[in-house]
């Protein structure tokens, strides 16, 4: 599959991604009485749990190899995860608390910004080409 195919399905399966960490946030937000930021975190956790899900059998499934989907899921956290946690935490805060912007559209801002920074540790780390041995 070529690197802009695979790019095309990742930005989609990130759009419904997306969706899914607005909702949760919306929901999430209106139904505790908790910190905007914890609200974020549990709603990108969702999110994170869909889009690997959907990156693992539609971006991904050509890329199983001998990696068990649990190592492709830690590796997913720990790249995609990190870094969508910390860019939008950290997004939210500044967005939320310095720029009096609304909940929701500093999410979608975040969420834009980090979407970024992560096909390439998910496409080359998360979802490695398979090695080929001499």
């Amino acid at each position: 599959m070529s690197t802009l195919i695979r790019l095309c399905k990742f930005n989609l399966v990130g759009a419904m991604g997306m969706a899914v960490q607005l909702a949760a946030l919306a929901l999430i937000n209106r139904w505790t009485a908790g910190h905007y930021l914890h609200a974020s975190a549990a709603a990108l956790e969702l999110a994170l749990l869909h889009n690997f899900t959907w990156h693992l059998h539609y971006t991904f499934p050509d890329r199983r190899g001998s990696a068990t989907p649990l190592r492709q899921f830690v590796r997913f956290h720990f790249s995609n995860g990190l870094v969508s946690m910390l860019g939008n935490l950290g997004l939210m805060r500044l967005l939320v608390h310095e720029a009096r912007l609304p909940v929701l559209v500093s999410n979608v801002v975040a969420i834009l910004c980090c979407s970024l920074a992560n096909f390439c540790p998910g496409n080359n780390w998360a979802f490695p080409r398979a090695t080929v041995s001499p």
